[in-house]
C-alpha cells in the first residue's frame, strides 16, 4: 500500500528528493520524511461472547529538521504534495543557518529482512479468528475455579518509508500479532486472577501451529491458582532470586533506559560519563539486540533507517556504550546503534531499547535456591516505577515464593521490591545458564509515545534487596 499511496500523490524518489531539500533549505544538519501506512485490528471475547471487533487504517508523514539539540518537526495525514509542504515549511523554521545543507545520494539498497514482510490481518478468516477466541474461553473454562474469561487477538501491519539527508532511502514492512487471556478464579470466597499471552512478528497462524492457546490458557490458571494458595509476603533485606524470562521487565526499567543516549548526553541518568567504569557484577553481561528473528521488539531497520544491531552495554560489570539515535550520536561523537525510534509518523524519533537481555552465566537456579536460607523467589511482575536520574525503582511481583532453608517454600502475595538500578547490579552474585526471553508481550512508554520491545534474562541472585511486603 505504501507504493500505491506515493503512486496517487505522485511521489516517486525524485519528488521526496524535491521535497526533501526544500525541508533542508535553511542548513539544518539532518532533515528526514517519513512516510507511513498501517493497518490495525482487534478482536474482543468476554463472558463466552465475542463482543467488539476493531480495524483501523492510517496514513501520513512526518518532516523533521534538526539543528544542535534542537528539533522542527510537523506531520501530515494528507499525502499530497501541498499537505506535505506546509509541514515541512513549519519543521524547518527551527533552523535560522543561511546556508543550504547538502542532500547526500540516495541509497536504497534494502537490508535483510529480521521478519516476513507479509500483512498477517489476513492470515485467518474473520471466522478462524472467532474461532481461535471461543476455543481459549472453552479450554480455561475445563478448570472449575475459573468463574470469568477474557481473551483478545490483535494484529497490525505498517509500511513505511524513510528519506533522510545523509542518503537514507529505505523501506521497511513490520508485522504484529498478539494474543491474551485474562482469568478470574474463586474458591472458597477468595478471588484472584491472573493473565498470559505473547506474540511477535508473525502471522496469527503461528498460535495454531505451535498450539500457543494451550499455553497461554495453562500458563494464566496456573498462575490464578498459585495466588489463591498466597499468604502475605514479608518484608525487610532479603536474598532476592529472579526467574528467567519476563523478570528481565526490571534489568529494562531500572537500567535499560539509563542507558538511552538522550539521558545521558543531558547528564541526567546514573550511568552517565562511566563509560569504562565498573557499574556491575562481573557475572553481568547486558545486550540490545534488535536483529533477532520475529522478535517483538526487533526491526530490520529503525525509524531513521538505519540497520539494527547487538550492541553491548555492559560487558563482564564494564560499562561499554548507549544507546543511540542519530542526533543525540552526534552530539556525543558516536555513531548511530539503530535505536531511533518513533510510535508513529505523527511523533519524534529518539533513543529507544529493542529487544534488552542478560546473557547466560555458568551458575545454575537450583544452587541459587540451595544458597538461600531466607528470601524471596520473584517469578512473574506486574510492574513498577523507575527514577532515570538516580536510578531507584518499584517493583510489584504477582507471582513469588518464599525460600526457606535452601527450598521453595509458599507462595507470597504483596511483594514489592525496591531498590537501585546501579546498586542491584553490583549485588549479583549468581547468573544461571538458563537464558529466556519474554513471550512476546512487552509495550515500552517513553515521553508519551509507546513502542513495543522484548526482555529477558537468566535466572539470577541478588544478594540483598529491600522487600516491601505485609508481614514482617
Amino acid at each position: 500500500m505504501i507504493e500505491q499511496l506515493l503512486d496517487e500523490n505522485n511521489l516517486n524518489q525524485e519528488k521526496i528528493y524535491s521535497l526533501l531539500g526544500s525541508l533542508a533549505l535553511k542548513g539544518s544538519d539532518y532533515a528526514d520524511l517519513y512516510f507511513q501506512h498501517s493497518v490495525a485490528e482487534s478482536w474482543f471475547l468476554e463472558e463466552g461472547i465475542v463482543k467488539s471487533g476493531t480495524y483501523h487504517i492510517d496514513h501520513g508523514v512526518g518532516a523533521r529538521a534538526v539543528s544542535g539539540d534542537q528539533t522542527g518537526f510537523a506531520y501530515s495525514d494528507d499525502l499530497n504534495s501541498k499537505a506535505i509542504q506546509k509541514a515541512i515549511d513549519f519543521a524547518k523554521g527551527i533552523s535560522t543557518k543561511a546556508s543550504v545543507q547538502k542532500i547526500q545520494t540516495f541509497n536504497s539498497i534494502p537490508q535483510i529482512a529480521n521478519y516476513s514482510g507479509v500483512n498477517p490481518l489476513g492470515s485467518l478468516s474473520s471466522n478462524e479468528k472467532v474461532d481461535l477466541l471461543n476455543r481459549i474461553d472453552k479450554l480455561a473454562r475445563k478448570e472449575a475455579k475459573v468463574k470469568q474469561v477474557s481473551a483478545s487477538i490483535s494484529g497490525a501491519y505498517s509500511e513505511i518509508l524513510i528519506a533522510s539527508t545523509d542518503g537514507v532511502y529505505k523501506k521497511d514492512y513490520r508485522p504484529m500479532v498478539r494474543v491474551s487471556v485474562s482469568i478470574i478464579v474463586e474458591h472458597n470466597g477468595r478471588v484472584e486472577s491472573a493473565s498470559s499471552g505473547g506474540g511477535g512478528r508473525y502471522d496469527y497462524r503461528y498460535f495454531i501451529d505451535h498450539k500457543l492457546d494451550e499455553v497461554y490458557v495453562s500458563e494464566a490458571i496456573r498462575q490464578a491458582l498459585v495466588a489463591l494458595e498466597s499468604s502475605g509476603a514479608p518484608a525487610g533485606n532479603m536474598p532476592v532470586i529472579l526467574a528467567p524470562g519476563w523478570p528481565g521487565v526490571l534489568l529494562h526499567e531500572a537500567i535499560g533506559h539509563g542507558l538511552e543516549g538522550d539521558f545521558n548526553r543531558k547528564e541526567t541518568s546514573v550511568f552517565s560519563n562511566r563509560i569504562g567504569e565498573k557499574v556491575a557484577s562481573d557475572k553481568c553481561t547486558i545486550v540490545d539486540n534488535g536483529t533477532l528473528a520475529n522478535r517483538r521488539g526487533s526491526l530490520t531497520i529503525d525509524d531513521e533507517g538505519v540497520p539494527t544491531q547487538s550492541t553491548t552495554l555492559i560487558e563482564n560489570g564494564i560499562l561499554k556504550g548507549y544507546l543511540f539515535d542519530k542526533m543525540n550520536a552526534k552530539l556525543m561523537g558516536k555513531q548511530s546503534t539503530g535505536n531511533g525510534r518513533r510510535e508513529s509518523y505523527a511523533h519524534i524519533p529518539m533513543p529507544r531499547m529493542t529487544n534488552t537481555y542478560m546473557l547466560n552465566g555458568e551458575d545454575s537456579l537450583d544452587n541459587m535456591i540451595s544458597s538461600v536460607d531466607n528470601g524471596i523467589y520473584a517469578v512473574n511482575f506486574d510492574g513498577g516505577q523507575v527514577d532515570i536520574t538516580s536510578g531507584k525503582f518499584v517493583f510489584s511481583a504477582n507471582e513469588a515464593y518464599l525460600i526457606k532453608d535452601g527450598k521453595i517454600s509458599t507462595p507470597v502475595k504483596g511483594a514489592t521490591l525496591i531498590g537501585s538500578g546501579d546498586e542491584v547490579l553490583k549485588r549479583i552474585s549468581m547468573v544461571a545458564n538458563d537464558l529466556r526471553l519474554d513471550s512476546g508481550v512487552g509495550v515500552c512508554g517513553k515521553d508519551g509515545q509507546s513502542v513495543p520491545v522484548g526482555v529477558g534474562q537468566p535466572s539470577l541472585k541478588i544478594d540483598e534487596l529491600t522487600v516491601g511486603g505485609t508481614e514482617v
